[in-house]
């Protein structure tokens, strides 16, 4: 196999290549490239193909004569290595642009995989173990041979040939070819360009709509009786800064989604496939399938098509190099909060060079992490200055009020007007607030603002939630909630709120880890005329916010809940389940109360137990700092298991009915079902997986012959706080490696799971909702016409 880097036997300046280790994580170490492949060192590389889509061809590079490694032989498009500093992004334009003249933006290179390639050549005296990141290019058409600008020292010819008669030639192990094993790994290259476009379309068409009905749609409105004149005036700016909050969470996910997201929409009417791709597309907000584990059901040949007439020479005739803007079939843990070839171990290095102060922004929750070397990737004419630049640390921070600052500034126009408009003092002071953060990336008075909400009108906009930070859990995502309090609904949720600290002093844990000073934390019951931003694939029927540490130590937290959300999933979700997996004895016992009652008990958990942590060796720290991107499913865990155990408390001590224990218990079972199918990527999904496997080999939960489940009355109750004292521990302690353990052992698929999803299926239970919002919709149709 051709070796990326084997190229002059004489530098003028020797490069340095970044040190890795055998798992790809960079050391810290850079050496010159000739002692990197003399001592067999792990280092980076790219591959980059230039595929034509409508001829599906492949282009290839003749090697110039006077290489030292396969002279004169056809190869990749183009290849070469990550220099020290260097982002494989930018690696991969620089020897695009340097070997073939062609300059071209970030979202054009589409990662397919990494290639782990291990061979010694030249006679022992070149050891390559070198980590490629594999690159496809797709053009609509050919790139007319007479554009390119060719390298002399590295480059003699180029050509294109058809993917199959390219792939036939390497498997002969034809002599004017570089070898590749295309029966090894990497024949992905050529897998996975002609599966996307082998595709049947009518196939694929009830592909989507199968994923399609796995949701309910339901129409979702309120009464606005109660609102006052300037309240409605208020509420249709509202709307329009939280459609807003969509654009920011679509960029959020990955750079090239809101160019997907556009095309989608614009092609939508072309045909059925167009529609049920756009359809889909709205309910995941990305190109990957929630209910999926993130399994992309798009590809790059789906996605949208742009015209670059300068990224190669002029050509008489041609008006210029089309191509697909890409995304990644595996979706990147880190979204686009990192740059996408950051690994833990560079952020972990670049954080111990910074400053406390810094530190601590660098693991905040409100900016994102970017790199020097890839400050001019969309700048075509700048690429010269970035080649080459060696910086002692890569990577720096970018304020949301920065990285967002046009949509925010849109956004914070709004809400300051809508304020104006408010009627209720407390609101009015909230949209300003919210306002003044959105341009000065600071937060903490206007989530206290949220906090202290007393109003007929309720908004939650903001960034919040961190499941999209699958890296590290520490980046929050822009999300919006607009809704009318119902008032009689919040009265009769009170209680839990005032119970906090009563809950927090009997926790199933040791008291050395309890809190003294937990606040009652404010209920508000809403119906919800809207959602937006952060919304994607299975629908919250509450939140427990903010997440800020900060404030749950200074003030405690605040809850909301979605009411009509969650009588529409009770109603479509909830007791079809449990006509199907519900022993039949024990079905009566599923009921609204109950499901509603837990919801409210499992968001008030998420503010007691473990926050702030003293480590072993005395440190201040958060769960959160310490189980990283385990946090989420382990604390959703907690919030679920620990909001059972609580309702029990709350029974024995009085404050609540003897008569809704069996039904807790029951309508919990029934909503194990629900929420696993959310998938075990998604942190709701794992933490429920979690607790019915545990529950379920500790005889809490009974599996009958007609493949029915029950909860054994006479076990539940122990091992439920059994479990809660084992998550509370573990989040107490920080211990990641207890948190990963517990999850790997019972956040896992089981047989008993698979049979009960497998029968939901076959009765065409849904899965989840897709909300319809008439009020807002016809607010923002109005919008768009003016």
């Amino acid at each position: 196999m051709a070796a990326a880097g084997a190229e002059h036997e004489v530098l003028k300046q020797e490069e340095y290549l970044d040190v890795l280790t055998k798992t790809r994580q960079k050391t810290g170490i850079s050496k010159p490239r000739g002692d990197v492949h003399r001592d067999g060192d792990y280092h980076g590389a790219v591959h980059v193909w230039i595929y034509s889509e409508s001829t599906h061809e492949l282009l290839l590079q003749q090697r110039a004569d006077c290489k030292d490694s396969w002279p004169g032989l056809w190869d990749i498009s183009s290849a070469g290595h990550v220099s020290a500093g260097d982002s494989s992004l930018v690696s991969a334009m620089r020897e695009l642009h340097e070997e073939l003249g062609i300059l071209l933006p970030k979202d054009a290179f589409e990662l397919i995989f990494v290639f782990l390639q291990e061979c010694v050549i030249n006679g022992g005296t070149f050891i390559n173990n070198e980590f490629n990141d594999v690159y496809v290019v797709t053009t609509l058409d050919p790139i007319p041979l007479e554009a390119f600008t060719l390298q002399e020292s590295e480059v003699s010819a180029v050509k294109y040939l058809s993917v199959e008669e390219y792939r036939d030639l390497l498997a002969k192990e034809d002599p004017d070819y570089v070898p590749y094993d295309v029966n090894g790994g990497y024949h992905q290259v050529f897998e996975i360009i002609s599966e996307r476009y082998r595709e049947n379309l009518e196939s694929r068409s009830l592909t989507l709509e199968k994923q399609l009905s796995r949701y309910a749609q339901i129409s979702l409105s309120a009464e606005l009786t109660g609102l006052t004149s300037a309240d409605k005036e208020a509420l249709a700016l509202l709307i329009k800064a939280a459609a807003i909050m969509d654009d920011i969470f679509c960029l959020q996910v990955w750079y090239s989604n809101p160019s997907l997201r556009n095309w989608l929409k614009e092609q939508a009417n072309k045909s059925q496939l167009d529609k049920l791709k756009w359809n889909y597309y709205q309910v995941n907000k990305s190109p990957w399938s929630c209910l999926d584990e993130n399994k992309a059901f798009l590809t790059t040949a789906d996605s949208a098509i742009k015209l670059l007439p300068e990224a190669t020479k002029p050509v008489a005739g041609w008006k210029g190099l089309q191509y697909r803007t890409a995304f990644p079939v595996v979706k990147p843990p880190g979204a686009n909060f990192y740059p996408p070839d950051m690994d833990k171990k560079e952020f972990e290095l670049w954080k111990n060079s910074l400053s406390e102060d810094q530190k601590k922004e660098a693991i905040g929750f409100f900016n994102v992490i970017k790199r020097h070397s890839e400050i001019f990737l969309d700048k075509a004419e700048s690429l010269d200055v970035v080649v080459g630049t060696n910086y002692a640390h890569d990577l720096y921070i970018v304020p949301y009020s920065k990285e967002y600052k046009s949509l925010l500034g849109k956004a914070a126009d709004l809400l300051q007007k809508a304020g104006d408009l408010a009627s209720s003092p407390t609101l009015k002071r909230l949209l300003h607030g919210k306002a003044d953060a959105f341009l000065s990336n600071d937060y903490y008075d206007s989530d206290i603002a949220w906090m202290e909400l007393d109003s007929k009108l309720d908004v939650t906009i903001g960034p919040y939630e961190t499941y999209e930070d699958g890296l590290f859990g520490y980046k929050a995502t822009f999300e919006a909630f607009i809704g009318v309090r119902d008032d009689k609904a919040t009265e009769q949720v009170k209680l839990f709120g005032d119970q906090l600290q009563f809950l927090e002093k009997n926790l199933p844990m040791d008291d050395a880890y309890k809190s003294e000073d937990v606040i009652a934390a404010p209920i508000r019951v809403i119906q919800l005329l809207y959602n937006s931003g952060d919304v994607k694939g299975p629908q919250t029927v509450a939140f427990n916010l903010p997440n800020d540490e900060r404030i749950v130590n200074d003030r405690g937290t605040s809850m909301v809940m979605l009411k009509n959300v969650s009588e529409a999933k009770f109603k479509l979700i909830l007791q079809p389940i449990a006509a199907v997996c519900i022993s039949k004895e024990q079905r009566e016992f599923v009921d609204f109360d109950s499901f509603f009652t837990h919801t409210i008990c499992h968001e008030c958990c998420h503010g007691i137990g473990p926050h702030t942590i003293k480590l072993p060796n005395g440190k201040q720290s958060t769960v959160r700092l310490e189980l990283q991107e385990l946090h989420s499913a382990l604390e959703e865990a907690k919030a679920d298991i620990v909001g059972l155990w609580a309702l029990k408390f709350l029974i024995d001590k009085e404050l609540l009915p003897k008569s809704l224990v069996k039904s807790m218990y029951v309508s919990f079972l029934a909503g194990c079902f629900r929420s696993v199918r959310f998938g075990l990527e998604e942190a709701h999904g794992k933490g429920q997986a979690l607790q019915f496997n545990y529950l379920f080999e500790n005889g809490a939960i009974v599996l009958h012959p007609d493949e029915t489940f029950s909860v054994n009355f006479d076990k539940v109750e122990g091992v439920v706080e059994s479990l809660s004292r084992e998550i509370l521990t573990i989040q107490a302690r920080g211990d990641k490696n207890m948190a990963r353990i517990i999850l790997q052992k019972y956040s896992v698929m089981t047989q008993p799971l698979k049979d009960a999803l497998r029968k939901l299926e076959l009765v065409q239970v849904p899965v989840d909702i897709i909300p319809e919002f008439p009020i807002a919709d016809e607010i923002l149709r109005k919008f768009t016409e003016d």
